[in-house]
């Protein structure tokens, strides 16, 4: 039994220039004809979140603590700070290099309104932990309702926030 496929002309572009990519990718993977490699990267984060506050969790191992710049602006939390070049060694030629060095910068945006006066900030074994707690008025409250006659046992409800 034969298929028939419709001819799709944006699918047989896509396929051509993802095998011209990776013919070039594979072409240029020389030492001497890469391109520069970027000194400014992205700094990967967890975020977990829970009734009081955001968690932010980054693995910035061997930067100092004072070389972190962390800001918290109209709800948007951002992290910088930069790894410098280890000078111990002083010829140029590297067998292999795989330490990160350079600046790095990263940038959240909280969906729900913080106390930025209250954020706590701690390094431990390279990991910085930052706690941004949620402002009073998004918190979720209980909310109690009572029984009009007096015989009857009051009924609680649980303010549930929308996710």
């Amino acid at each position: 039994m034969t298929t028939l496929v419709r001819w799709n002309p944006i699918r047989d572009m896509m396929a051509f220039r993802n095998e011209f990519d990776r013919l070039f990718d594979t072409t240029l993977d020389f030492p001497a004809l890469r391109w520069e490699e970027a000194t400014t990267w992205g700094l990967p984060l967890d975020v977990a979140e829970n009734d009081d506050a955001y968690i932010v969790k980054a693995s910035v191992p061997g930067i100092n603590p004072e070389n972190l710049d962390i800001t918290l602006s109209d709800n948007v939390l951002t992290i910088k700070g930069e790894f410098e070049e280890d000078k111990e060694i002083e010829e140029e030629q590297y067998q292999i290099r795989e330490r990160r060095l350079g600046s790095f910068a990263r940038s959240v945006t909280l969906p729900v309104a913080v106390v930025a006066d209250k954020v706590e900030a701690t390094y431990d074994d390279g990991v910085l932990t930052l706690t941004v707690p949620k402002a009073e008025e998004v918190k979720p409250r209980r909310i109690e309702i009572k029984a009009a006659k007096s015989g009857q046992k009051t009924i609680e409800g649980k303010v549930v926030k929308d996710k």
